[in-house]
Parts: C-alpha cells; structure tokens; sequence
C-alpha cells in the first residue's frame, strides 16, 4: 500500500466572461481533457463541483485571492489525485492535453501567480480545495518547498527534492488513446 498520493490543484482566470464566443475552444475540450486525466495511468480521483453532475465535490469550492470576478461566478480550477510525479506529468505535457494547453493564451490571461500546485497527501486522505487554494497561495508568497511546489522545483513523498526524469516521462503512455484533430 502506497504511503502518499500528489495532489494537484490549478487555477486559471478567463480572459472574457465564460461564456464569451473566444473562450468556446476551452469549454468544447474540457469534458475529453477530464476523460484523458481520468484513463491516463497514474490517476487516482478528481474532485467533481457541487452543482454539477459527475464526481463528488471535495469541500466547498473556493477559490485564491487572484480570481476576479468577471459576472459569472466562477473560473476554471481542479483538484485531482496521482500516484505519482512521472504520472501527472507524462498526463499534463503529452497527447490531448498538451494539444489544449498550446491553446490557453487565446482563454487565459497570463497569471501573477503559479497556474498549478503540487503537494503530497496521506494515501487515506482527500484534499479540499480550501487545502489546493491555501498551497497555490503559499506558492506564490514563498516559493517552493516540500509544502507547495511544481514541477521545476519537485519534492518526493518524502519531503526531499528529487528530479524528474524527462527522458523516462518521454516513453510513458498517457492513455490518451483519442486522435486530437
């Protein structure tokens, strides 16, 4: 049995209202982009939203001191779990999702802040996106640590700084099986 799991939140602010014609492209990907997370290896669980169908939320939804709120009442975030960094990042840098990331200057403004944030939780636990808001924020204010990191500045479940190894990530799958058009 695993002693941790990498949690992940982000966060992103819309350039328009959500429902702006130019932020169309966003929205028409976002249910394959979940599909992707969801076969890719590695994935454990994602925090659904409360007034939505789909998985449960976990806790309410908040979100950091960098939204803005543009009459719609909300922005895009998620919160997921993962066995690991190779996992989450072979997921988030490859196929379909890589495609939509290329995409989000047309969507998003470009942030102040860290868009991500990664930190370690106990196998039993599910984070709270209070929790995933509190890490981004902690980011920000005071860099990386084994707390609240990313990507260019990993820690292992052991609270140690590690490297990822980018050659090993470039021959992983991420089950992302869907041809991107």
């Amino acid at each position: 049995m695993r002693g941790k799991n990498l949690a992940i939140y982000n966060f992103g602010q819309f350039r328009q209202r959500s429902d702006h014609p130019d932020i169309q492209g966003f929205h028409d990907r976002n249910d394959r982009n979940f599909a992707t997370a969801e076969q890719s290896n590695g994935f454990i669980a994602r925090s659904g939203y409360a007034d939505e169908p789909g998985p449960e939320s976990w806790g309410i939804q908040v979100y950091p001191r960098f939204y803005v709120e543009r009459g719609d009442g909300w922005a895009p975030s998620t919160l997921s779990l993962w066995r690991d960094l190779g996992s989450l990042m072979a997921f988030s840098y490859s196929g379909f999702h890589a495609e939509t990331l290329r995409h989000a200057r047309d969507w998003f403004i470009e942030p102040e802040w860290p868009p991500y944030v990664l930190w370690w939780v106990e196998a039993d636990r599910t984070p709270l996106w209070a929790e995933g808001v509190a890490r981004l924020e902690h980011l920000h204010d005071h860099g990386p640590s084994a707390h609240a990191f990313d990507f260019k500045h990993p820690y292992d479940e052991h609270n140690q700084p590690t490297v990822i190894d980018r050659a090993a990530l470039r021959q992983r799958k991420t089950g992302d099986r869907i041809r991107v058009e």
